[in-house]
């Protein structure tokens, strides 16, 4: 089954594809690698998950918009790909969490993204490297900020 058919078997929809608010590319392909910047768990109305994990916000909500984020992913490498077809395996996924100082579960919050990478392009190819890490802040006060690195077929 394909990664757009898993998509929809899922019951996923991906919000429009964020455009750039700075100096940067929300994605870049060189060779048979797609690089994404970071990207915010903004939803389909346009609003953003926002809070500190283990304070004002708990796991569960991190790991929902990590999700999120991992969505607005889709939507960007849909939008630069044509196709989430295309992929051919994730590489890696970095996720920044909004951490209270105390909160050391950022893996756990990380995996909403991890896990819906694996759900859309199978339990292999949709399994990467990863790296999930505590940050003081994030921008615009958001709980989580992800990026990923996908191979494509050229």
């Amino acid at each position: 089954m394909s990664a757009e058919q898993r998509l929809q078997e899922l019951g996923l929809e991906l919000p429009a594809a964020p455009s750039a608010v700075a100096v940067y590319k929300p994605a870049l392909t060189v060779g048979n690698l797609v690089y994404t910047s970071g990207h915010l768990p903004i939803k389909s109305d346009g609003s953003l998950m926002t809070g500190t994990v283990g304070s004002d916000a708990d796991e569960a909500f991190g790991k929902e918009a990590a999700q999120q984020a991992g969505l607005n992913l889709l939507a960007t490498l849909k939008a630069h790909c044509g196709s989430l077809d295309k992929v051919s395996r994730v590489v890696k996924i970095f996720g920044l969490v909004n951490s209270a100082d105390d909160f050391v579960q950022q893996p756990g919050v990380i995996n909403g993204c991890s896990e819906l990478m694996k759900n859309v392009f199978g339990d292999d190819a949709g399994v990467g490297t990863r790296s999930a890490v505590g940050v003081n802040t994030l921008p615009l006060g958001v709980a989580v900020e992800i990026e990923a690195i996908f191979e494509i077929i050229t």
